[in-house]
């Protein structure tokens, strides 16, 4: 379908990326799945927590649209899917104002989640979407001089899964606008618990940036397979599924969680087809929808893990 043939609200669509939103559910759902075990589970909070990483990732999304188009990182050579900016599909400045106001409504939202859970969410949150727009935008753009990897590990994994179990816990144990972080709200688990979505998460990224590769490298975009080549990034893939399928032997063999932990086995079937993908192809019309796929492994793995971690007692 050429340019010329999609439509306004298509346009919108493909703008804010939807296939992207399991990045932003992933954590969210594992950080409830802990918070259930613990006999934290807080519905509000939860649900929030869940728009709110929503409006951010569209916001991240509207800003990687319009930053990369007027800064030249989107060209005729791109393999990705459309960009609407580029494309002339809707015109920067709109892309630019509509980034404004998701982003104005995930802070709108998360002025309750500060009510909940005091300054440690007004500080995470606003590095949040600071982090969103900073990611292609700002004088120095994260994904530009390749942070992004450790952008995406640390805002979409550690932060988002940590962060939605912490909202959770201070809205049972603690009082509203707390000051610090109050006992019990955020355990080691939780941080252990956000690795494997912070590692699946950078592996969408990392398939991302070997499609991209090669017109990134004339743009001046200096991701890490650009600086350091495919090799790199392979074995960057690969390390983070390995960092992926350690985490859930890691609670089982602490003896409190059940054997039901072990569910995101149940994807490693589709890990390992994707890897092999990854370990030798590099062209966009192998890796687009290899890059579908890794997003599906990442929402297949989440609900897997939050319902192992959820489950305090088998039935056999």
């Amino acid at each position: 379908m050429s340019t010329q043939d999609i439509s306004r609200r298509r346009a919108w669509v493909i703008a804010a990326r939807p296939q992207t939103l399991p990045a932003a559910a992933a954590p969210v759902i594992v950080g409830t799945g802990l918070a259930v075990h613990d006999g934290v589970f807080a519905a509000l909070p939860a649900l929030a927590a869940l728009v709110g990483a929503g409006l951010i990732q569209i916001g991240t999304n509207f800003a990687n649209d319009y930053y990369d188009a007027v800064q030249g990182a989107d060209t005729d050579d791109r393999e990705g899917f459309t960009r609407v900016t580029a494309g002339g599909l809707i015109a920067p400045e709109t892309v630019k104002r509509a980034m404004y106001l998701t982003f104005a409504l995930a802070i709108l939202l998360g002025s309750y989640l500060v009510y909940v859970g005091g300054v440690p969410i007004l500080v995470i949150g606003l590095l949040s979407v600071a982090s969103g727009i900073a990611y292609t935008g700002g004088p120095y753009p994260l994904g530009y001089h390749g942070l992004g990897d450790l952008f995406v590990f640390v805002f979409f994994g550690l932060v988002a899964v940590a962060g939605t179990y912490y909202v959770q816990a201070a809205a049972v144990l603690a009082a509203p606008f707390t000051v610090g972080i109050p006992s019990g709200t955020l355990p080691v688990v939780a941080l252990v618990a956000a690795l494997p979505i912070a590692a699946l998460s950078t592996d969408i990224l990392v398939v991302n940036n070997v499609r991209d590769r090669a017109e990134d490298a004339t743009t001046g975009k200096r991701t890490l397979v650009v600086r350091f080549g495919y090799g790199f990034a392979r074995a960057e893939f690969v390390a983070m599924l390995a960092l992926a399928y350690a985490a859930p032997l890691w609670f089982f063999f602490r003896g409190d969680f059940t054997a039901a932990v072990l569910l995101p086995f149940l994807t490693v079937p589709t890990a390992l087809d994707i890897t092999r993908t990854m370990l030798t192809e590099t062209a966009g019309e192998v890796l687009n929808p290899t890059l579908e796929r890794t997003g599906r492994l990442l929402a297949a793995y989440a609900v897997l893990f939050a319902v192992g971690l959820s489950v305090t007692e088998l039935p056999f």
